[in-house]
């Protein structure tokens, strides 16, 4: 049976696309000479039932697949106990797993180790942010605040992607008016971003 590579793309929401991602994944893309197989998924990282994710892993199961490629760890899943099971799977079925941003090889013991870190890394994160979320919205209650005053569809959320923009615009020394410009957010958001790394 002929194997292929998967290379998985996840955004979080309908509103968001693939396009900061697929740059990277297709020029690695380009350098490989085994088959490709492109997966996609527009669905929150909090669970690990999506379309595409559940069609990959399905070719997974039934040993279609040699490696998976994801643009970032967190794109395949934001809880620690989902990724690793993720991890001793792979590994049992000899898949190997790259992480393009994260530097990351599945095949390598340093890899495995890394992997690991990062996956409780990215439950933390996601934990963090869901505890600021609540003692935000708490303290603005107390405040008396309420929400709302714009009209339907005009509120910008602070996307996965947009963060990502953030993170590296600023590390290449860009001014906060110009990120602020770039993703459509206001400067103290930017700096609200910015204060979690």
């Amino acid at each position: 049976m002929s194997k292929h590579i998967a290379i998985y793309v996840r955004v979080s929401s309908k509103t968001q696309d693939h396009r900061s991602q697929l740059p990277d994944l297709e020029r690695w893309a380009d350098s490989q000479d085994e088959p490709i197989k492109w997966y996609k998924d527009k669905a929150s990282g909090k669970t690990m039932n999506r379309p595409g994710w559940n069609e990959l892993e399905s070719n997974i199961r039934s040993g279609k697949v040699s490696q998976v490629v994801v643009w970032r760890l967190d794109r395949l899943g934001r809880t620690a106990s989902g990724l690793t099971s993720l991890f001793d799977e792979l590994q049992i079925r000899k898949v190997n797993l790259v992480s393009i941003k994260d530097g990351l090889d599945l095949s390598t013991a340093a890899g495995r180790l890394m992997a690991n870190v990062l996956a409780s890394v990215a439950q933390y994160d996601n934990e963090v942010r869901s505890e600021r979320q609540a003692a935000g919205i708490a303290k603005a209650k107390a405040q008396g605040k309420k929400w709302g005053g714009s009209k339907k569809g005009t509120r910008t959320k602070v996307t996965d992607d947009r963060i990502e923009i953030i993170r590296h615009m600023k590390e290449k020394g860009k001014p906060i008016t110009a990120i602020a410009k770039a993703v459509g957010l206001s400067r103290p958001t930017i700096y609200g971003v910015l204060e979690q790394f």
